[in-house]
């Protein structure tokens, strides 16, 4: 009896496993649908996909990246960027399955779409910023690491998705099933332009001790930390003093 019940259970989790392994990507990817809005807006071609872009262009020599969250659909994020940032271009990237772009995301083809997409508006401005929220900050960061990013700011970032999973999911082996573990902290070392690190107070998805690794792994001066008090992870962006700090030294 005690083998038998050992035996079911043993299958049971496994086919916990197995589902996770399968499904695990709509666990982290949230694509937009699209919409008529999406229609006119630019497109970038890479390997395997069509990216649609988000943009308000003018012919100056500054410009901002703009990577979205998981769930975000980037395009009504351009008006308040724009609005910000007056004298910057902004570039939204709509990842792989969202908003009319075509393929499907997955981390190592969103970071080759993200080098793309500088290499992009590099060529029309010489002074590039990236701004990246929540699952966007993963590949602003990696982007400062290996381009001529200008300056950098992440917006409620993390230090890893595999350190979020494994805190959700304890009771599942991470570390062997994750396929896209954006490990951040990974490229912070590597990264030389000034960075904004713009936290939530009360951020129920990344703790403050994750917030707290991903600025120590910076290398000392590079990155600073502003949290935005009586927020959470949905509405860090909310407060004036955050767009105070977003625009601050642009």
């Amino acid at each position: 009896m005690l083998w038998t019940t050992l035996t079911i259970a043993l299958g049971a989790y496994c086919v916990l496993c197995l589902f996770f392994f399968v499904f695990q990507r709509s666990f982290i990817y949230m694509p937009t649908p699209a919409t008529s809005a999406h229609a006119a807006s630019d497109v970038l071609e890479v390997p395997g996909a069509r990216l649609r872009l988000a943009t308000r262009l003018i012919d100056v020599p500054k410009a901002l990246i703009y990577f979205g969250g998981n769930a975000e659909d980037v395009a009504f994020t351009v008006p308040e960027l724009a609005a910000a940032f007056p004298d910057r271009a902004i570039y939204a990237l709509h990842y792989r399955g969202y908003s009319g772009s075509t393929g499907h995301p997955a981390e190592v083809a969103l970071r080759n779409d993200a080098r793309a997409l500088f290499e992009l508006v590099h060529a029309r401005h010489p002074d590039v910023m990236a701004v990246g929220r929540s699952l966007g900050s993963s590949l602003a960061i990696q982007l400062a690491a290996e381009a001529p990013v200008a300056r950098l700011v992440l917006i409620a970032p993390f230090e890893s998705i595999l350190a979020i999973a494994s805190r959700v999911a304890p009771f599942l082996p991470m570390r062997l099933l994750l396929r896209d573990p954006w490990q951040s902290w990974r490229y912070a070392a590597r990264v030389s332009c000034p960075t904004l690190i713009l936290a939530a107070s009360h951020d129920e998805l990344v703790p403050m001790r994750d917030t707290s690794k991903l600025l120590a792994a910076f290398r000392p001066g590079v990155a600073t930390l502003r949290v935005i008090d009586g927020t959470d992870h949905n509405s860090v962006s909310g407060p004036e003093e955050f767009w105070e700090a977003l625009v601050a030294g642009r």
